[in-house]
């Protein structure tokens, strides 16, 4: 049937190479119209042909998700299986841009590390623009080497799981692939990288002793302030037992004040009290005392006694 694997095919990553692709999106694919009419009975040969009509990049848009005709492709490869060869030719490949890209994600999905690295990462020097399809089925621009950067660094690209690809530094510490070099190496002249190198230093140097010098600054500012906080909290400590002093003082000179008035009331009413003894009484008679001290006196009140009257005091 057309939608079968080759049988000569092999399995790739231990699964059917068609496998790669979800079922879900494999579904899709085989009821689309692109897949009917244009991928029905394709070889490998045929498949560039229809490759280079490709406009744009993408894997599902549109509400019903609609799988793109680059994905439909994709499949038609790995149901194929064409041989290595031919790829290596889709990704050398430098008239049509799309091949090129279709030739790198099928390597992507079936290469082995080490060949995912070498036929991919020389691609980072290709900077065509690419038109990409978004879910909604509109446009956005990018370009190739943005494109084969999320194949090295993502896992899942165009609505498709990728295979797990060991980092480069674990190859390269495994010796089995060789330090990356940039192609733009060969454009920088060492002694410029190494006075730049120095500049750089220079200025960290630089930045850091501002830094540690601003930091000294803030410390002593931080320490001042904290000398003024405590000497202004020992000085309210201070007036406050000042106070609490003065205030105890005037406590004990109130009851001093206070005391001495009492005293001098009660010396008062002492005083009045022997004073009233020795007053005459409420019938205006004078003392024994005083009656007897003055005897003109007391002839006359006898006299004034006699007639009725009241005695002279």
């Amino acid at each position: 049937m057309a939608n079968r694997t080759d049988p000569e095919a092999k399995t790739i990553h231990g699964t059917n190479p068609q496998n790669m692709v979800e079922k879900i999106l494999r579904m899709k694919i085989y009821d689309s119209t692109y897949w009917k009419e244009h991928c029905f009975a394709l070889t490998a040969e045929a498949v560039v042909d229809k490759a280079v009509d490709i406009k744009s990049l993408g894997g599902t848009y549109g509400g019903a998700r609609k799988p793109s005709k680059f994905v439909c492709l994709l499949l038609k490869l790995l149901q194929l299986q064409p041989d290595k060869d031919i790829i290596i030719e889709f990704i050398k490949n430098e008239d049509y841009k799309y091949v090129r890209v279709l030739g790198a994600f099928y390597m992507r999905l079936v290469g082995r590390p080490i060949e995912v690295y070498n036929y991919l990462e020389p691609l980072y020097n290709d900077y065509r623009k690419l038109r990409m399809q978004n879910q909604d089925g509109g446009y956005a621009l990018s370009h190739v080497d943005e494109v084969i950067d999320q194949m090295l660094t993502q896992e899942y690209l165009f609505d498709i799981a990728l295979p797990r690809l060991p980092h480069r530094l674990t190859l390269e510490r495994l010796n089995q692939l060789e330090p990356w070099i940039s192609a733009m190496a060969d454009d920088f002249d060492e002694a410029a990288i190494k006075a730049e190198e120095d500049a750089a230093k220079k200025q960290a140097d630089a930045l850091l002793a501002e830094v540690s010098k601003e930091r000294r600054h803030t410390d002593r500012l931080r320490l001042k302030d904290h000398n003024e906080t405590r000497d202004r909290r020992r000085r309210s400590h201070s007036r406050e037992r000042d106070r609490a002093h003065d205030d105890g003082h005037e406590r004990d000179k109130h009851r001093e004040r206070e005391k001495e008035r009492r005293s001098g009331r009660d010396h008062e009413k002492k005083r009045r009290r022997s004073t009233s003894r020795e007053r005459p009484g409420r019938d205006g008679v004078k003392s024994r005392k005083a009656d007897q001290s003055d005897p003109a006196i007391i002839l006359a009140n006898q006299e004034r006694a006699k007639l009725g009257l009241r005695p002279l005091k």
